[in-house]
Formats: C-alpha cells, sequence, structure tokens
C-alpha cells in the first residue's frame, strides 16, 4: 500500500492543472470531456497524496489555495511538454507504412535532381514510395512530414539533421552558343535573373571580381526551374545552383563555361524529424541524399 500511495498521480494532476485554467471543476469536466464528479476524485485524490489542500471554498465559489496555485505554476508547463511530445512522437497506423513524406523549400532542386534519383532509393530500399511535397513557409510540428530538405528554414522540433550539400553556383547556357567559349563571354550574353534568389548573382559576380556593370541582364524569372528550358534552347546564360544543372551538363544539355564555379556559401541540410512513423526509413533517406549530392559536381573540365 506505502508503494502505491507513492506513486505520482499523473492523472489527478492534469485533472488539477486544467481546474486551475479553468478556474472550476464545472469547467474542467467540460475541458477533460468527462464528469464533474471524476474530476473532483482526482482533486481529491492529488489532495490525499499532497497533503493538503489545492482548493478552498470562499463564500459560494471556490478557489485556488496558495499551495495550490504554487503547485499549478510549477507543474503546467513540464505537464504541456509532456503531452507535446507524447503527440507529436504518436506513432499512427498508416494504410501503407512502406511510404515517407518529403517536404523541401528547394522546388527547383526538388524538380530536376531529387525526384529523377528517387527510384535509386526505392530500388534500394525494397519499393518504399517517397512523396514529395514544397512549401517555402516554417513547418511547425503539426504538419505531415518525415523529412525535411531545405537551405533556409529551421526545424524547431526534436530532429536528427544531415549537412548534405555545399551549394556551389556555376555559369550555363546552351551548347550551341557556348561551347568552347570562356568566360568573357558573360560579357556579351544575356544572364537570366533569378527573382526567387536575388543572392545568386551578386555572389558569384563577387567570386568572378565583375560588377553589374560587366554583364547584360537578362530576361527575369521566378524561380530557377522556370529558367532552366530558356538557358537550354535561348541565346543567353544562366547562373545556378550546380547541383540542379549537373545533370544536364553531363548529358550535355547545358554547357558549363570552364572557371565559372564558386561557392555560395549556402548550405543544404536534410531533418528526420523524430516524429516520423517510419524513422528508419527516414534517417536512411537523408543518409542516402547525402550520397547522392556528393556526386553532384561538375568536372572542372567540362
Amino acid at each position: 500500500m506505502a508503494a502505491e500511495h507513492d506513486e505520482v498521480p499523473l492523472n489527478a494532476i492534469r485533472a488539477f492543472v486544467t481546474i486551475a485554467r479553468e478556474g472550476s471543476v464545472t469547467r474542467a469536466a467540460s475541458a477533460l470531456g468527462t464528469t464533474q464528479s471524476s474530476v473532483s476524485r482526482y482533486l481529491a485524490v492529488l489532495q490525499d497524496y499532497l497533503g493538503t489542500d489545492l482548493v478552498e471554498r470562499r463564500g459560494r465559489r471556490s478557489q485556488l489555495t496558495e499551495f495550490g496555485r504554487l503547485f499549478a505554476n510549477t507543474v503546467a508547463e513540464p505537464l504541456d511538454t509532456i503531452c507535446f511530445t507524447a503527440k507529436r512522437m504518436q506513432r499512427r497506423n498508416r494504410s501503407d507504412p512502406n511510404r515517407i513524406v518529403v517536404r523541401t523549400s528547394l522546388s527547383t532542386f526538388a524538380y530536376s535532381f531529387l525526384i529523377p534519383n528517387l527510384q535509386a532509393f526505392s530500388a534500394e530500399m525494397d519499393g518504399v514510395i517517397v512523396d514529395v511535397i514544397s512549401s517555402l513557409s516554417p513547418p511547425t510540428s503539426s504538419d505531415n512530414f518525415d523529412i525535411l530538405i531545405t537551405r533556409d528554414l529551421s526545424v524547431i522540433e526534436p530532429a536528427d539533421d544531415w549537412q548534405i550539400h555545399n551549394e556551389i553556383l556555376v555559369c550555363v547556357g546552351s551548347p550551341n552558343h557556348v561551347a568552347g567559349k570562356t568566360l568573357s563571354v558573360v560579357r556579351s550574353m544575356p544572364i537570366l535573373n533569378i527573382t526567387s534568389r536575388p543572392d545568386i548573382l551578386p555572389t558569384w559576380l563577387r567570386a568572378m571580381n565583375l560588377t553589374t556593370k560587366d554583364i547584360k541582364s537578362g530576361a527575369r524569372y521566378d524561380h530557377n526551374f522556370l529558367a532552366l528550358p530558356a538557358a537550354i534552347t535561348g541565346n543567353c546564360l544562366l547562373v545556378a545552383p550546380e547541383i540542379i544543372v549537373s545533370d544536364l551538363v553531363r548529358g550535355g544539355v547545358l554547357h558549363a563555361i570552364p572557371g565559372s564555379r564558386a561557392p555560395s556559401g549556402m548550405q543544404y541540410r536534410a531533418y528526420a524529424v523524430d516524429r516520423s512513423d517510419n524513422p528508419e526509413i527516414a534517417r536512411a533517406f537523408c543518409r542516402w541524399v547525402a550520397r547522392l549530392c556528393k556526386k553532384a559536381a561538375i568536372p572542372e573540365a567540362a
């Protein structure tokens, strides 16, 4: 009996914290979805455990005692943390457990590099299905994803993370227009502008010891994936992350200007969140994408 009495009555504590927040046993019962008599029993259990009153009558109303206020203020935040963590790490039953959701803020990276290579991961992992969604919004703990791949967003919830890529910029163009030419071609051919990455062109120009006065400004596009067809078919140049054009360069669809590679200072990271329903698959995916990114560099001779 003594051991049972020493066991902390967590359900009673939760009921009391709700009483303190709602201001009455009746409202606490409503918030908890239970009966008033059940909440009253929990209150009695906790008062017996602590050996003192937590609620006292003042005329027709009840209010917390001084000890009750102190106890509620002390345990409320840790209790919220426990409830939040339990919900976050809850393993839900999925209709297809062999599936993960990858969320990314890097739409062009997903379109040109990640998605074309997913079949290799699926084959390596016995047919795992990988759903890909893109969003520029900061993720929340209620969003449905297992992995976040990002360059500019942060994860505030517990997660394992990998630095998967240090971004390198490179200047590319159609082989018909730039093959055999040197970096001086940037002074005569227009360079496309990407409004979603206004940092790229200034960063690259500084690395090349050039200024905006040394180049011709070309058409504007919202994203790199919209500009790629223009660079492939048009008489223009595009300064873009090497990782999103590497396969096109290897395939001869685009040509990289020799000597045009420069670091942007940006890092791509992959986060496997703790609440994933498939944590081992999620971590395996992050390790796989890190290996994939290491193979993406264009040979300098290209």
